[in-house]
Protein backbone atom coordinates (compact mmCIF):
# COMPACT_ATOMS: atom_id res chain seq x y z
CA UNK A 1 0.00 0.00 0.00
CA UNK A 2 1.28 3.34 -1.00
CA UNK A 3 2.25 5.51 2.08
CA UNK A 4 0.52 9.08 2.98
CA UNK A 5 3.51 10.57 4.83
CA UNK A 6 7.20 9.32 4.35
CA UNK A 7 10.26 11.19 6.46
CA UNK A 8 13.50 10.23 5.89
CA UNK A 9 16.96 12.03 7.47
CA UNK A 10 14.96 14.44 9.31
CA UNK A 11 17.53 16.73 11.64
CA UNK A 12 16.67 19.69 13.83
CA UNK A 13 18.81 21.34 16.60
CA UNK A 14 17.87 24.84 18.39
CA UNK A 15 20.19 27.70 19.29
CA UNK A 16 20.34 29.05 22.16
CA UNK A 17 21.37 32.86 21.20
CA UNK A 18 20.77 34.01 25.13
CA UNK A 19 23.22 31.70 25.85
CA UNK A 20 26.26 32.04 23.76
CA UNK A 21 25.04 30.30 21.02
CA UNK A 22 24.90 27.12 22.54
CA UNK A 23 23.28 24.38 19.98
CA UNK A 24 20.72 22.26 21.09
CA UNK A 25 20.82 18.82 18.73
CA UNK A 26 17.64 17.19 18.91
CA UNK A 27 16.65 15.35 16.18
CA UNK A 28 19.35 13.29 13.92
CA UNK A 29 18.54 11.05 10.79
CA UNK A 30 14.80 10.45 12.28
CA UNK A 31 12.63 9.05 9.50
CA UNK A 32 8.93 7.84 9.43
CA UNK A 33 6.78 6.43 7.22
CA UNK A 34 3.01 6.16 7.63
CA UNK A 35 0.24 4.13 5.32
CA UNK A 36 -3.65 5.09 4.51
CA UNK A 37 -5.49 3.67 7.12
CA UNK A 38 -2.43 3.41 9.81
CA UNK A 39 -2.26 4.84 12.93
CA UNK A 40 1.63 5.50 14.50
CA UNK A 41 2.05 6.37 17.88
CA UNK A 42 5.50 8.43 19.19
CA UNK A 43 6.97 6.56 22.01
CA UNK A 44 9.99 7.88 24.13
CA UNK A 45 11.24 9.87 26.97
CA UNK A 46 10.49 13.24 27.96
CA UNK A 47 13.02 15.28 25.95
CA UNK A 48 13.53 12.80 23.76
CA UNK A 49 12.51 14.96 20.92
CA UNK A 50 8.61 13.55 19.86
CA UNK A 51 6.70 16.56 19.82
CA UNK A 52 10.13 18.40 17.69
CA UNK A 53 8.86 15.66 15.44
CA UNK A 54 5.11 16.58 15.17
CA UNK A 55 5.57 20.19 14.92
CA UNK A 56 8.40 19.11 12.09
CA UNK A 57 5.86 17.41 10.45
CA UNK A 58 3.00 19.86 10.80
CA UNK A 59 5.17 22.89 9.36
CA UNK A 60 5.69 24.95 12.48
CA UNK A 61 9.79 23.90 12.44
CA UNK A 62 12.09 24.04 9.49
CA UNK A 63 14.28 20.83 9.19
CA UNK A 64 17.59 21.64 9.45
CA UNK A 65 18.04 18.32 7.13
CA UNK A 66 16.18 15.80 5.73
CA UNK A 67 12.32 15.23 3.78
CA UNK A 68 8.93 15.23 4.85
CA UNK A 69 6.68 14.23 1.58
CA UNK A 70 3.45 14.24 1.99
CA UNK A 71 0.79 12.94 -0.50
CA UNK A 72 -2.12 15.28 -1.69
CA UNK A 73 -5.66 14.15 -1.83
CA UNK A 74 -5.11 14.84 -5.83
CA UNK A 75 -2.30 12.41 -5.73
CA UNK A 76 0.92 14.65 -6.22
CA UNK A 77 3.41 14.96 -3.46
CA UNK A 78 4.82 17.99 -1.74
CA UNK A 79 8.30 17.92 0.35
CA UNK A 80 7.14 20.15 2.98
CA UNK A 81 10.14 19.96 4.81
CA UNK A 82 11.24 22.49 1.46
CA UNK A 83 7.95 24.11 1.13
CA UNK A 84 7.15 28.04 1.46
CA UNK A 85 5.30 29.50 3.49
CA UNK A 86 2.22 29.73 1.02
CA UNK A 87 2.82 26.14 0.22
CA UNK A 88 2.57 25.18 3.96
CA UNK A 89 -0.74 27.13 4.74
CA UNK A 90 -2.13 25.39 1.47
CA UNK A 91 -1.21 21.71 3.18
CA UNK A 92 -2.75 22.39 6.53
CA UNK A 93 -5.97 23.57 4.62
CA UNK A 94 -6.17 20.23 2.41
CA UNK A 95 -3.89 17.69 3.91
CA UNK A 96 -2.87 18.13 7.74
CA UNK A 97 -4.88 17.89 10.00
CA UNK A 98 -4.38 18.72 13.82
CA UNK A 99 -5.63 18.07 17.43
CA UNK A 100 -3.23 20.09 20.06
CA UNK A 101 -3.24 19.96 23.90
CA UNK A 102 -3.88 23.69 23.65
CA UNK A 103 -6.86 25.55 21.86
CA UNK A 104 -5.03 28.77 20.16
CA UNK A 105 -7.75 30.88 18.40
CA UNK A 106 -8.60 34.16 17.58
CA UNK A 107 -10.76 36.13 20.46
CA UNK A 108 -14.66 36.42 20.28
CA UNK A 109 -15.30 33.93 17.39
CA UNK A 110 -17.82 31.43 18.26
CA UNK A 111 -17.11 28.18 19.29
CA UNK A 112 -19.14 26.45 16.00
CA UNK A 113 -17.78 28.98 13.78
CA UNK A 114 -13.90 28.24 14.79
CA UNK A 115 -14.78 24.22 14.27
CA UNK A 116 -16.32 25.12 10.88
CA UNK A 117 -13.53 27.09 9.67
CA UNK A 118 -11.39 24.47 7.98
CA UNK A 119 -14.76 23.04 6.02
CA UNK A 120 -15.05 27.26 4.76
CA UNK A 121 -11.72 27.53 3.91
CA UNK A 122 -12.45 24.49 1.66
CA UNK A 123 -14.96 26.40 -0.13
CA UNK A 124 -17.99 24.72 1.63
CA UNK A 125 -20.61 27.03 2.35
CA UNK A 126 -20.92 28.77 5.74
CA UNK A 127 -23.85 27.77 7.36
CA UNK A 128 -23.59 24.43 5.80
CA UNK A 129 -20.43 24.23 7.43
CA UNK A 130 -21.79 25.43 10.90
CA UNK A 131 -24.15 22.34 10.78
CA UNK A 132 -21.31 19.88 10.18
CA UNK A 133 -19.41 21.65 13.11
CA UNK A 134 -22.47 21.99 15.25
CA UNK A 135 -23.21 18.44 14.84
CA UNK A 136 -19.72 16.77 15.81
CA UNK A 137 -19.84 19.60 18.85
CA UNK A 138 -22.77 17.24 20.22
CA UNK A 139 -21.12 14.28 19.34
CA UNK A 140 -18.31 15.30 21.51
CA UNK A 141 -21.22 16.34 24.07
CA UNK A 142 -20.55 20.07 24.31
CA UNK A 143 -24.02 21.85 25.22
CA UNK A 144 -25.54 23.98 22.39
CA UNK A 145 -25.78 26.79 24.58
CA UNK A 146 -21.67 26.76 24.16
CA UNK A 147 -21.95 26.59 20.55
CA UNK A 148 -22.67 30.54 19.69
CA UNK A 149 -20.20 31.46 22.79
CA UNK A 150 -16.20 31.99 22.27
CA UNK A 151 -14.24 29.68 24.20
CA UNK A 152 -12.02 31.49 26.12
CA UNK A 153 -14.03 30.72 29.15
CA UNK A 154 -14.25 27.13 28.55
CA UNK A 155 -13.32 24.62 30.98
CA UNK A 156 -9.75 22.46 30.06
CA UNK A 157 -11.61 20.12 28.82
CA UNK A 158 -14.89 22.11 27.06
CA UNK A 159 -11.42 24.07 25.29
CA UNK A 160 -10.50 20.49 24.51
CA UNK A 161 -13.39 19.26 22.16
CA UNK A 162 -13.59 22.36 20.73
CA UNK A 163 -10.34 21.57 19.22
CA UNK A 164 -11.11 17.55 18.48
CA UNK A 165 -13.91 18.96 16.58
CA UNK A 166 -12.41 21.75 14.69
CA UNK A 167 -9.51 18.78 13.97
CA UNK A 168 -11.64 15.89 12.78
CA UNK A 169 -14.72 18.16 11.36
CA UNK A 170 -12.21 17.76 7.41
CA UNK A 171 -11.38 15.22 5.62
CA UNK A 172 -7.77 15.62 5.96
CA UNK A 173 -5.50 12.69 4.62
CA UNK A 174 -2.89 12.89 7.75
CA UNK A 175 -4.35 13.80 11.64
CA UNK A 176 -1.42 14.87 13.64
CA UNK A 177 -2.84 14.31 17.15
CA UNK A 178 -0.75 15.56 20.14
CA UNK A 179 -2.40 14.32 23.37
CA UNK A 180 -5.74 14.26 21.66
CA UNK A 181 -7.52 12.71 25.03
CA UNK A 182 -6.15 14.96 27.54
CA UNK A 183 -8.54 16.80 29.83
CA UNK A 184 -11.24 14.21 29.28
CA UNK A 185 -13.59 12.54 30.94
CA UNK A 186 -14.06 8.77 30.35
CA UNK A 187 -17.53 9.31 28.28
CA UNK A 188 -15.56 11.60 25.60
CA UNK A 189 -12.34 9.37 25.75
CA UNK A 190 -14.44 6.98 24.10
CA UNK A 191 -16.01 9.65 21.33
CA UNK A 192 -12.54 10.34 20.74
CA UNK A 193 -11.50 6.32 20.14
CA UNK A 194 -14.31 6.28 17.94
CA UNK A 195 -13.32 9.11 15.43
CA UNK A 196 -9.77 7.78 15.45
CA UNK A 197 -11.55 4.76 14.07
CA UNK A 198 -13.52 6.41 11.37
CA UNK A 199 -10.40 8.30 10.44
CA UNK A 200 -8.64 5.54 10.26
CA UNK A 201 -11.43 3.71 8.47
CA UNK A 202 -11.51 6.29 5.71
CA UNK A 203 -8.27 5.86 4.89
CA UNK A 204 -5.97 8.73 6.50
CA UNK A 205 -3.03 7.96 8.20
CA UNK A 206 -2.41 9.69 11.40
CA UNK A 207 0.57 10.03 13.73
CA UNK A 208 -0.13 11.16 17.39
CA UNK A 209 1.52 11.53 20.84
CA UNK A 210 -0.50 9.62 23.94
CA UNK A 211 0.81 9.23 27.16
CA UNK A 212 -2.95 7.85 27.84
CA UNK A 213 -1.37 3.99 27.62
CA UNK A 214 -4.65 2.31 27.28
CA UNK A 215 -5.70 4.85 24.49
CA UNK A 216 -2.73 4.29 23.07
CA UNK A 217 -3.08 0.65 22.71
CA UNK A 218 -6.52 0.80 21.50
CA UNK A 219 -5.72 2.91 18.41
CA UNK A 220 -2.28 2.65 17.14
CA UNK A 221 -1.08 0.06 14.67
CA UNK A 222 2.21 0.56 15.04
CA UNK A 223 4.81 2.20 18.22
CA UNK A 224 7.70 4.68 16.99
CA UNK A 225 10.46 4.68 19.86
CA UNK A 226 12.49 8.57 19.49
CA UNK A 227 15.37 7.96 21.73
CA UNK A 228 17.28 10.83 23.02
CA UNK A 229 20.37 11.62 21.16
CA UNK A 230 22.85 10.63 23.66
CA UNK A 231 21.10 7.10 24.07
CA UNK A 232 20.87 6.89 20.41
CA UNK A 233 24.56 7.41 19.35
Amino acid sequence: MSWTLKAEGLAKGFTLHLQGGVEIPVLRDAALEVSPGECVALSGPSGAGKSTLMRLLQGNYGADAGRILLRRPDGSVADLAGASPREVIALRRDTIGHVSQFLRVIPRVPAVDIVSEPLVARGIPREEARVHASALLHRLNLPERLHALPPATFSGGEQQRVNLARGFVADFPLMLLDEPTASLDAANREVVIALIGEVKARGAALVGIFHDAEVRDRVADRVLDVAPLQEAA
